[in-house]
């Protein structure tokens, strides 16, 4: 093995697909009442039960991850003579993203000849684990270190991460969505859709009306956008609405059938974020066009 390849569990790969590609996992921990929780293994969380406690008032709470978190999960892999890439959640939505870098500069100082790379995914859920998956697999295939990043970051520029959410009002107390002022709920049965921006913030860009037809309008957007899906996973995250996940796998197979469809549940971290109810589409789209969908 050229490098190990890293992630965190914001990624929302399932543990046996990590464990097949050898991806290392950083737990992340959310907090309720003050108690810090983190979910190891993916078939340990239980979503309906945790959406629903949501759902019924629980406020869950996420905190920045130190430098020091990062640098406890790197050294080892250093000390065993091997090179790093790590890729990260957004950092346009978490300075997460920073401590590690603060971490990988430190360390590289102290071990020299070891290389550790950050790939800033530009997203979070599967918009930065399929990233994960594919440098895994670029890894596997032979790939050096520094070629496989170079790919990461032009294909973070080509994932589409578009979404609905039930309630805003998650993003808007975590403060995660940049622009909060034109998108003021769900009024009137009116459904957002969200967008991962080319920069990595979260923007809301469309008003539908139906829950149905706002799920309808993400796998309209796939159809129009999508590049090669016969060579490429895509990604659905669901929080506590598996069966209206199933609906956008069924569209999404149906005019353009991707190589395959990974359908997940949204781990707790990011999921506190977007809140009961999100549903999100990753895929691999025309370049240069993110902004304007």
């Amino acid at each position: 093995m050229s490098f190990v390849v890293m992630t965190d569990t914001s990624a929302n790969l399932p543990t046996a697909l990590s464990r097949r590609l050898d991806i290392g996992i950083l737990p992340f921990s959310y907090y309720i009442n003050n108690v810090p929780h983190h979910v190891s293994d993916t078939a340990e969380f239980h979503g309906d039960d945790f959406y629903n406690m949501i759902r019924a008032g629980l406020v869950v709470n996420t905190s920045l991850i130190p430098p020091q978190t990062y640098t406890e999960y790197f050294e080892p892999v250093l000390k065993e003579g091997k090179d790093i890439l790590f890729v990260g959640m957004s950092s346009a939505i978490s300075g997460s993203l920073n401590s590690a870098r603060i971490a990988a500069a430190d360390l590289m100082e102290h071990y020299a000849g070891r290389t550790i790379e950050i790939v800033d995914a530009l997203g979070a859920s599967l918009g930065e684990g399929l990233h994960a998956v594919r440098a895994a697999k670029m890894r596997d295939e032979g790939r050096s270190l520094a070629e496989t990043a170079e790919a990461l970051r032009v294909h973070v520029q080509q994932m589409f991460q578009v979404f609905t959410v039930d309630d805003l009002g998650h993003l808007r107390r975590t403060g995660r969505l940049s622009n909060i002022s034109a998108f003021v709920g769900t009024v009137l049965h009116i459904k957002p859709l969200l967008l991962g921006s080319p920069e990595g913030k979260i923007v809301a860009f469309a008003k539908i009306r139906g829950r149905k037809r706002s799920i309808q309008a993400m796998a309209e957007h796939y159809n129009r956008l999508v590049i090669e899906p016969e060579k490429q996973i895509v990604g659905i995250a669901q929080a506590g609405c598996r069966e209206e996940s199933l609906y956008l796998e069924s569209l999404i197979r149906a005019e353009k059938p991707p190589m395959e469809i990974l359908n997940v549940e949204y781990e707790p971290v990011t999921g506190s974020h977007v809140g009961p109810g999100a549903l999100a589409l990753f895929f691999e789209g025309v370049v240069g066009v993110r902004e304007m969908v």
